[in-house]
């Protein structure tokens, strides 16, 4: 018998050895490291997928993640192909507002007729029928307080051609006035204008032609260039209608801005006064036009 026991020993061995050649085919073995259960990485792990500065989506050292070519799992941000957004467009930022029209605004011997203050139910109509009459189209820098009562005139004067600008709310002085305070002053007054034609202001004046540098930023942040005026009429002074009259006429001229006012006061004077000079200055060959936006500058 005990020359059986080396037999034995050997079939133990030839047994354990056939064993392991099958479970190995069937992949019930593997490699130390390789998704074996409890290993690091592997089914069941709770520890580390690799040592120190190893990428985790690369699984176990010495291993490759399935499915993907090594290194190749790092995808491309899906903006890469997205267009460039446009830069959005506005009014540079001035220094100093408009004084006159641009060379080759309108037609030779062009001038352009602006109002202030209103609109007026008093005055403003009475100033509306007189441009009409000749066909004539001005900008009407509005008061945002007087435009919310008389919307039926902001109506009518988009109807009729004209431009609506900006004058601020309550009509105050710019400097003294806080950021805040005036970007109200302007904002409101710009809503009210496009809540009731459709559309905002693109042109802004400054209330007794204080402007400070608030001002043109605000106003260039809302998209509206500053306008000014190069012939005051002094209509809000009262002078009576000849003295306007005589002003306005002795002031014309190519490129010239005539200030005139349709509220603030009895503007009385400023409709009888617009009603002897537009004939006057139509017979001399002066044409009236509107502004023209300069070109905006990307930002």
């Amino acid at each position: 018998m005990k020359n059986d026991e080396p037999t034995v020993g050997r079939r133990l061995l030839l047994r354990s050895a056939v064993f392991l050649g099958v479970a190995a085919a069937a992949g019930l073995v593997t490699r130390a490291g390789e998704d074996a259960p409890g290993a690091p990485g592997g089914p069941g792990s709770t520890g580390p997928a690799a040592g120190p500065g190893a990428d985790p989506a690369a699984g176990a050292p010495g291993t490759v993640a399935r499915g993907l070519p090594e290194k190749s799992y790092r995808l491309t941000p899906m903006t890469a192909e997205a267009p460039a957004r446009p830069p959005v467009v506005k009014p540079a930022v001035r220094t100093r507002p408009i004084l006159e029209l641009p060379p080759g605004t309108g037609p030779t011997d062009a001038m352009l007729l602006t109002f202030d203050d209103g609109p007026d139910p008093r005055y403003t109509p009475g100033i509306l029928d007189t441009l009409a009459r000749y066909g004539v189209r001005a900008v009407f820098f509005v008061c945002g307080e007087m435009a919310d009562e008389n919307r039926d005139l902001l109506r009518r004067m988009v109807a009729e051609g004209h431009v609506i600008g900006n004058h601020t709310w309550t009509h105050p002085q710019i400097p003294k006035l806080s950021r805040p305070a005036l970007v109200s002053e302007i904002g409101r007054t710009s809503d009210v204008v496009q809540q009731t034609v459709g559309e905002a202001p693109t042109w802004f004046r400054a209330p007794y032609g204080a402007w400070n540098r608030a001002a043109f930023e605000i106003g260039a942040e809302l998209g509206m260039e500053p306008l000014a005026w190069t012939v005051d009429s002094l209509d809000w002074t009262e002078p009576g209608t000849t003295a306007i009259v005589s002003r306005v006429l002795k002031g014309a001229a190519p490129g010239v801005i005539v200030l005139n006012h349709d509220a603030g006061g009895d503007r009385s004077q400023s409709v009888r006064a617009l009603q002897a000079y537009l004939p006057q200055l139509l017979a001399r060959g002066y044409r009236m036009t509107l502004p023209t936006l300069p070109a905006p500058q990307p930002r």
